[in-house]
């Protein structure tokens, strides 16, 4: 089996204190917007791909926050990925309400940057991480069993 490490980028969208978040149907855990890297396209370029098609609406990636690597296990399997965390300004996107997914694999909502954890947030260490990084960006983080996920 070959093991792959994942690099992913994600934004943090704040309105009125509160950051937009992704779920997956069915699954507890809770994730900033995003998604992969695709070969010769940048991190910025991904994201603002990402938003437009998970949201359909346009995007701007914006200041380079910080990077968390993560290792995990799912479905008994282990994933280990990189996260490059951006600023992420979508102009269309109102607070009020929960935004409706374009891709009916996932769903979105609003939630207190302090509620983060009770959330179910993966990685649960960049929780601790984002406000930090968003008065001071520029931060990492390792977060689950990097040993055990060999």
């Amino acid at each position: 089996m070959k093991h792959t490490v994942e690099i992913l980028a994600r934004g943090v969208c704040m309105k009125r204190g509160k950051v937009l978040l992704c779920q997956t149907h069915g699954a507890a855990v809770t994730y900033l917007p995003g998604g992969h890297v695709e070969f010769r396209e940048t991190a910025r370029q991904a994201l603002e791909r990402e938003i437009r098609e998970e949201l359909g609406l346009p995007s701007r990636a914006g200041c380079y926050l910080g990077c968390i690597e993560h290792a995990f296990r799912q479905r008994g399997r282990w994933h280990a990925e990189i996260n490059l965390v951006f600023e992420l300004r979508i102009p269309g996107l109102k607070s009020a309400a929960a935004p409706v997914a374009s891709e009916s694999w996932i769903t979105f909502r609003w939630c207190p940057l302090k509620d983060l954890l009770q959330d179910q947030f993966e990685p649960a260490a960049l929780a601790d991480s984002l406000p930090r990084w968003l008065r001071a960006p520029g931060g990492f983080e390792t977060s689950g069993d990097w040993n055990a996920s060999r």
